[in-house]
């Protein structure tokens, strides 16, 4: 087989993906699993994580799922033995699960500060420091983590959110610089605006959604497949030399 058609293969490999069940890590999820990955599936409803494992299957996909919290920092090599029960070690770890409260500054309570920088800046790292090792030991592993416009700008109501997101971006050079030696790359998707139950407050103004979309250079606002091909890229051989980057898909948003 040529170069040029492994470049995007994952048959073989393994992915952890939190916040699987639904929206961004879904979509992230199912872009994988077309690629050949075996994808296990983590967030805390049971449910949803079981419609979307059998919606990877009956596309032709392998899919697993494990019911988990994973903002219980303490207790995340558990969760990770239990989804490597299923397919073996991950190779690619997909940070996803998120959580953005929309306060506005003067509510922010400490507990919804740290709950917001526990699960989306926090438990990234502590989650990766996980599956490193056996990464390492294979000398291969792709780690994506989830940025945001707001690591760029500020939004209204989003305080702790974006200082998470923020932080992720730096974060994902942190990663890059420790383990990218060792064949582990470490990237961050920074997504536009896109139709998910974290921004369906956003979403029900159709005023403020036109808005956004003028906003972008091409017009729109994001759709979920639009993040497959960037998904694919940054976990499959064609990123090998990449490591330590964000790279944001939202329509030109950023840019304009």
């Amino acid at each position: 087989m040529s170069r040029n058609a492994t470049l995007f293969d994952l048959t073989g490999r393994v992915a952890l993906v939190t916040g699987g069940s639904s929206g961004i890590g879904l979509a992230m999820a199912q872009a994988l699993a077309g690629a050949g990955a075996a994808v296990v599936l983590v967030a805390r409803r049971d449910a949803a994580l079981r419609e979307a494992a059998q919606r990877i299957t009956a596309a032709g996909g392998k899919a697993a799922h494990v019911a988990w919290d994973v903002s219980e920092r303490s207790r995340l090599g558990d969760c990770v033995a239990q989804a490597a029960a299923h397919f073996g070690a991950p190779d690619i770890l997909v940070n996803a699960a998120g959580i953005n409260l929309r306060e506005p500054a003067e509510r922010i309570t400490e507990a919804s500060w740290d709950a917001q920088l526990l699960l989306n800046l926090t438990v990234p790292f502590f989650l990766a420091r996980q599956v490193v090792p056996q990464m390492i030991a294979k000398g291969w592993g792709r780690i994506i983590n989830l940025a945001s416009m707001q690591s760029l700008r500020a939004f209204p109501d989003s305080a702790p959110y974006g200082a998470s997101k923020g932080g992720v971006v730096q974060l994902t050079r942190a990663m890059a610089e420790a383990w990218s030696a060792h064949g582990v790359t470490c990237n961050a998707i920074g997504p536009g605006f896109f139709p998910t139950a974290l921004t369906a407050p956003v979403y029900a103004d159709a005023k403020r959604v036109a808005e956004l979309a003028a906003r972008t250079m091409i017009g729109r606002n994001g759709e979920l497949e639009d993040l497959h091909g960037l998904t694919v890229f940054l976990a499959a051989p064609a990123s090998d030399y990449i490591t330590g980057q964000t790279i944001y898909i939202d329509g030109g948003f950023s840019a304009k």
